[in-house]
């Protein structure tokens, strides 16, 4: 009853709204006008009419209705244009009501009718800007909150579309918006009137900005009385600065950005952190070293919890705007980048250009640091060594000239003399002993050809250690030699004294005080002996002390022949002098590398040092310390994100946006400074949250292009071997980029991934069918990494099982699989194994005791004919009788799809359509025996052609199986 009595004063409200007031007393009838008085009454208006019947309404929701059929009105009338200016005169009118939600309502069709105006400008020229842009700025301090929030949104779609014109955005808007931001403006209408501001700086572009934004921009970031301005202007700063460039961020903005960076509220330096990399991007490399990452520090260790959260996801994004852009471009392996280097030499004419194209590469690939392969590594090495030890560094300086010629990248040799530059110095003193005591000291001609063989030795055993290591990055350089021999002659006297002085003194250096240090540093390394790098420095030291003891031996047993060498020396006449030329050649590089081995012997010391006082390996702490990309304090912080501290003080998924940023802070170092996140990559990998894992799971890829083959060999792959074996969410990051990360391996290495692909069979859900049908499809794109022995050996079984799996969309994407395999078996010349693999189909699937089995068998056809995986006179020969043989099929969804196959794809085949032979007659007979078929879908199917013949639409179709 009281739904009733609802009803009836619904009613009666009604009948009032309609106007119905009199009734028949004596019947007690109602007498109500039908509906269709109404409707037949609007429709003899017109257009213009009914608006003005509707605009002029007491009730709201007839007003609310007149704003949205604006545009159905306006393009009633489009083709009169006093009409369409009449409908615009109205909707001025209407923008004058006194009730917010009509207001909000026209302001929400302005956009559409604004559009519908540009379109047809030749009839009604200016109409937006004169009768809808005064609307929508006039809105903008509208009184209501919903209707501000309207006018904007519909300010920025109009500048967003290019309707506003560059005239009226000086003229109307950008002064209301700066009217707005006036100091006795509304505090809320200000907040909105600057992030309009900055949110339409990147639409009006830079001369607008710079001369009608920038100026009040500036203004409000020093607003001192409400914080939300404040904090508007420090959201936006990226936005504004991207705008006006370098020169105009560095001169007017930075300092603003500096006071924003240390307000006293903390939300304010929040949005600062937040915005840190859009800003950074804006200033030169400098500012950005020298300013921006001091400020940033402060930022990270902020007293805000919140503040320094928002800086630690705001780090990694930073780093990577130190990176250099010519470092972005980056071969993977070595041999592409050498020979795009030496075909770019081949290409200068004269040795001047040579050089100079020499010089400019190596500024602008800088950062693209070049690892030669081994063979050329060990090559170089010994060219390097023969020079050397028999004493002809002409020799070895011009064949590095020659190799920088035809290649642009430094060359190998110079990189193996660094590897032993600690053990030089003992070689040229033993070689100028040897030149200048005669033929009489065969025994110290013995010693010292005992010395080099030590020697070779053990550089050849650095070779073997991995070829970036800490020792090559703290030694000190060895500076280039430019021997010219008429500076030779006349300086000969000159450089002789020098010879004495450097040699004489250095063997009693090397013998005594030496020694000990060494044996010292050895003994303070082999505890961390376990570390490749460091292995290289012990073997490197050990080297030096048996050099040492070598001399101590000599020196001791040939005192006086060491002296009259010294003698000879100082009293040598002019053939004696012309006779030691070659040692004269080399006395800047003795004295050079005496300094060096002092000086890398002061710092491998103190390494020593503070490896017996900290809790990490010696080596990466070392490591950590030696690039000059980034500010050091930056890459600490940012290594730091993995301390479980943190994650308790400042976030507790701090590690998972570490994970998410170190790619892009690999590419800012480069691949040469791996060492410094090889730690942090490793922490991160085992971290106990998977989301942490997953992250890196997903990035994996572009971490092995950035780090080159050699470094994603020894350092990725094992990490990569332990996502493979984690959980699902992390194996499906691995999965969805298998093929992306598989195609950077070597050949051999790749291979060892064919045994594990079948685990990716295997998943903690079974109803976790994406991971399945993921996998068919990255087999898809595998199937060119691997050869066809490979193919049909490994991934032909994976590919069978998934062909029968329960759910359709795995079985679609696997019908795909088995065409591409067969493809690849038929182009790859393996007739025997494509062979065979067509018969394993035809008895697995089209012999198959389930009807699944033979529907499966029929769609595997349909995919081969489709993608023209197979010649049709092969497909002939093996699989057309086999399927024509389903024509028989009891059940009858095999027919209809059969009935499909033959009628929409195989016969439209040039095979079937050119050429009259037995194949055909056999088709159009199975055809005709379809199209006499019981079922009405298999005569269906057999006697149309529909204009779909997609695979996946007849997968869709109920010919086929679902769960």
């Amino acid at each position: 009853m009281a739904d009733l009595s609802l009803l009836q004063e619904d009613l009666q409200e009604e009948i009032d709204g309609f106007g119905v007031d009199d009734y028949s007393s004596e019947t007690d009838v109602l007498i109500v006008p039908s509906a269709l008085d109404f409707i037949s009454q609007d429709e003899m208006l017109t257009p213009l009419g009914r608006l003005d019947k509707y605009a002029a309404s007491e009730n709201i929701f007839n007003r609310q209705m007149v704003a949205r059929s604006l545009l159905d009105t306006l393009k009633a009338v489009s083709d009169d244009e006093k009409d369409c200016i009449a409908v615009l005169e109205r909707v001025t009118r209407l923008a004058d009501d006194s009730e917010p939600m009509v207001r909000a309502e026209l302001m929400e069709q302005v956009p559409h009718i604004a559009v519908f105006c540009q379109e047809n400008r030749p009839s009604i020229p200016y109409a937006f800007s004169k009768y809808l842009l005064p609307i929508v700025v006039r809105y903008l301090a509208d009184q209501n909150n919903q209707v501000r929030k309207t006018s904007q949104s519909a300010l920025l779609i109009l500048l967003e579309q290019e309707i506003i014109e560059r005239y009226d955005v000086e003229e109307k808007v950008c002064p209301v918006l700066i009217d707005l931001t006036a100091p006795d403006s509304n505090d809320d209408v200000k907040t909105e009137a600057v992030a309009i501001m900055c949110k339409m700086a990147p639409m009006v572009g830079r001369d607008i900005t710079e001369r009608l934004i920038l100026p009040r921009f500036c203004e409000m970031c020093c607003d001192s009385r409400m914080f939300h301005v404040r904090k508007v202007c420090a959201a936006n700063f990226g936005d504004i600065c991207s705008v006006v460039g370098q020169e105009a961020t560095e001169e007017m903005l930075l300092p603003r950005f500096f006071q924003l960076c240390s307000d006293n509220v903390w939300g304010v330096r929040k949005a600062c952190a937040e915005c840190f990399m859009a800003v950074s991007c804006a200033t030169a490399q400098e500012t950005r070293r020298t300013k921006l990452s001091s400020v940033f520090i402060n930022l990270i260790s902020d007293p805000s919890k919140w503040v320094r959260q928002a800086a630690f996801q705001s780090l990694g994004p930073f780093i990577s705007t130190f990176a250099n852009p010519s470092s972005s471009t980056q071969y993977f392996r070595e041999e592409e980048l050498r020979s795009a280097d030496c075909q770019k030499s081949m290409e200068n004419s004269t040795s001047t250009e040579r050089k100079d194209n020499t010089t400019a590469d190596s500024d602008t690939c800088g950062d693209v640091i070049i690892e030669p392969t081994i063979d050329d590594f060990h090559s170089s090495c010994h060219v390097a060594l023969e020079c050397i030890l028999n004493g002809d560094p002409q020799r070895s300086i011009h064949e590095q000239d020659s190799n920088s010629e035809s290649c642009d990248h430094t060359s190998p040799c110079e990189q193996c003399t660094s590897a032993f530059t600690a053990i030089t110095p003992c070689m040229e003193v033993n070689r100028d002993s040897r030149n200048s005591s005669g033929a009489g000291q065969q025994s110290t001609d013995n010693l010292n050809s005992a010395q080099e063989c030590e020697t070779i030795a053990a550089v050849q055993s650095i070779l073997e250690q991995e070829q970036y290591n800490s020792f090559h990055y703290w030694r000190t350089p060895i500076p280039e030699i430019n021997i010219d021999l008429e500076l030779l002659q006349t300086d000969k006297e000159v450089r002789l004294p020098d010879l004495s002085e450097a040699a004489a003194p250095y063997p009693s250096s090397i013998s005594t005080a030496t020694r000990r240090e060494l044996e010292e540093m050895i003994e303070n390394l082999e505890p961390h002996i376990d570390d490749p790098d460091v292995k290289a420095q012990v073997q490197v030291l050990a080297a030096a002390l048996r050099a040492s003891s070598l001399d101590l031996q000599e020196e001791t047993s040939s005192v006086l022949i060491v002296d009259n060498r010294i003698e000879s020396e100082n009293s040598a006449d002019t053939d004696q002098q012309q006779s030691s030329s070659v040692p004269t050649t080399v006395v800047p590089l003795i004295t050079e590398t005496i300094e060096n081995i002092n000086s890398s012997r002061r710092r491998l010391q103190s390494y020593s040092e503070q490896s017996t006082n900290s809790s990490f390996s010696a080596a990466e702490e070392g490591k950590s310390r030696v690039q000059n990309i980034i500010p050091q304090a930056l890459l600490e912080q940012y290594l730091s994100m993995t301390d479980p501290s943190r994650a308790q003080t400042v976030d507790t998924e701090i590690a998972k946006h570490c994970a998410y940023s170190l790619p892009g802070v690999a590419l800012t170092l480069g691949r040469q400074n791996w060492h410094c996140l090889k730690n942090t990559y490793e922490t991160l990998a085992s971290d106990i949250q998977w989301k942490v894992r997953r992250t890196l799971a997903f990035s994996i890829h572009e971490l092995a292009v950035i780090l080159g083959d050699h470094l994603t060999a020894a350092d990725l792959v094992p990490i990569f071997n332990g996502f493979l074996k984690d959980l699902d969410e992390v194996r499906i990051g691995v999965l969805k980029h298998l093929y992306d990360f598989l195609k950077l391996l070597h050949f051999e290495k790749r291979r060892e991934y064919l045994y594990q692909l079948q685990e990716f069979l295997v998943t903690d859900n079974s109803r976790n069918w994406r991971f399945r049908a993921e996998l068919a499809q990255q087999l898809i794109l595998l199937l060119e990494l691997y050869s066809a022995t490979d193919v049909y050996e490994y991934l032909r079984p994976i590919a069978l099982t998934l062909c029968t799996d329960k759910v359709s969309s795995v079985r679609w994407i696997s019908f795909k699989l088995i065409s591409e395999m067969i493809r690849k078996l038929h182009c790859s010349a393996s007739v025997p194994l494509m062979i065979n693999f067509l018969h394993e189909l035809i008895d697995k699937f089209c012999c198959c005791s389930k009807w699944s089995g033979r529907q499966t068998f029929v769609f595997i056809c349909q995919a081969i004919i489709e993608e023209d995986c197979l010649p049709m006179d092969l497909f002939a020969l093996h699989l057309l009788p086999h399927l024509l043989r389903l024509a028989s099929d009891r059940v009858p969804n095999v027919r209809v799809l059969l009935a499909k196959t033959l009628r929409q794809t195989l016969l439209d085949k040039e095979y079937f359509l050119n050429s009259s032979n037995s194949d055909q007659e056999a088709v159009e007979q199975t055809i005709m025996a379809l199209q006499m078929d019981h079922d009405s879908d298999v005569k269906y199917f057999a006697s149309v052609h529909p204009s779909n013949t997609k695979i996946a639409d007849d997968a869709m179709s109920t010919t086929s199986s679902t769960y």
